[in-house]
């Protein structure tokens, strides 16, 4: 008789608790135990509701994926005032101490980057290709030697080109470019004051833009895109395009106004290690307008298309 009182009670209880326990429950999963399937909406008000687009007027995150894929820009944080160790250390010395940790952290360095060294296989004219620099300096500021050519083997060179440049960040993936390029071929040379930009596009692509005065007076521009296409961890194919333009007709150097010449590309590349990756790919260049016209009468081929193959390496 005494566990009558007792099963009394945790039945009382059981029956005060069962309700909230299932409201928590159906607050978790409205549609716990229903068949979806079998249900019919078409005749049920659904007030409040945007049906032609479910997320309409709801803030969307950004996924990881279009984080990873489109590069940033934005400000770095602030510099923290607040320094724990002040509480037990003389403030003076524990600030001579960041400053000096500041100034061992301070990047400074150097690199030599081939991006292309290249056999051009043409029929009946095999020729070379390059394409590098060498800059020295810190995070902001960048000294730079910058050459590019290329010609037919047993010729003389068909371009040469050598850049000295000051190259200075004007946000995280964009460098601001000034200095000058002197041209020993096509001849006569030129020297060339140029100014550009130089920096990582959204979406991964390497884009150059110039813009060039000679002391002669002629104008020229030149626009450059590459992009990394990451096949496997090692593998790499590179397609690339150049376009030159010239502001007015140059007949010394043969170039007529307007778009002048146009190379297109697309190299594959194996990375045997950072520094060096062989490649094999197709390099296509051609003379436009009337600059093809002027290349015609001097006897040039106004398109011309090469098997390429070379390697590029950094130190």
């Amino acid at each position: 008789m005494r566990a009558l009182p007792l099963v009394l009670a945790v039945a009382a209880t059981f029956t005060q608790a069962t309700p909230a326990h299932a409201q928590d429950a159906h607050a978790q999963d409205v549609h716990a135990g229903h068949d979806m399937g079998a249900m019919d909406h078409s005749g049920h008000p659904m007030q409040g509701m945007e049906q032609s687009d479910p997320h309409a007027g709801h803030a969307m995150p950004a996924s990881d994926e279009d984080d990873a894929d489109t590069p940033g820009d934005a400000p770095p944080p602030p510099v923290p005032t607040d320094h724990p160790a002040d509480r037990f250390f003389d403030p003076a010395r524990m600030a001579a101490a960041r400053a000096d940790l500041a100034r061992e952290g301070r990047f400074f360095g150097n690199a030599l980057i081939v991006d292309r060294l290249e056999y051009r296989a043409v029929r009946g004219r095999d020729g070379y290709g390059w394409q590098g620099e060498a800059w020295i300096g810190a995070d902001l500021d960048k000294l730079v030697i910058a050459s590019e050519g290329e010609g037919a083997f047993g010729e003389t060179a068909e371009r040469i080109e050598l850049r000295a440049l000051w190259r200075h960040a004007i946000a995280p993936y964009f460098n601001l470019e000034a200095g000058v390029r002197h041209d020993f071929q096509p001849g006569p040379q030129r020297t060339y004051a140029t100014f550009g930009i130089d920096g990582l596009a959204p979406y991964w692509f390497d884009v150059e833009a110039q813009l060039l005065v000679s002391d002669k007076g002629d104008v020229h521009a030149r626009v450059e895109g590459s992009y990394d296409l990451r096949l496997t961890n090692r593998l790499i194919l590179q397609p690339a395009l150049e376009l030159d333009a010239a502001f007015r007709d140059v007949p010394e150097l043969r170039t007529g106004a307007g778009f002048d010449r146009l190379e297109a590309g697309a190299r594959l590349r194996y990375q045997i290690t950072r520094q060096l990756a062989p490649y094999i790919g197709v390099h296509w260049e051609r003379r436009l307008g009337e600059t093809a016209r002027l290349g015609a009468l001097a006897g040039e081929r106004a398109s011309t298309v090469s098997l390429a193959i070379g390697v590029r390496s950094w130190f």
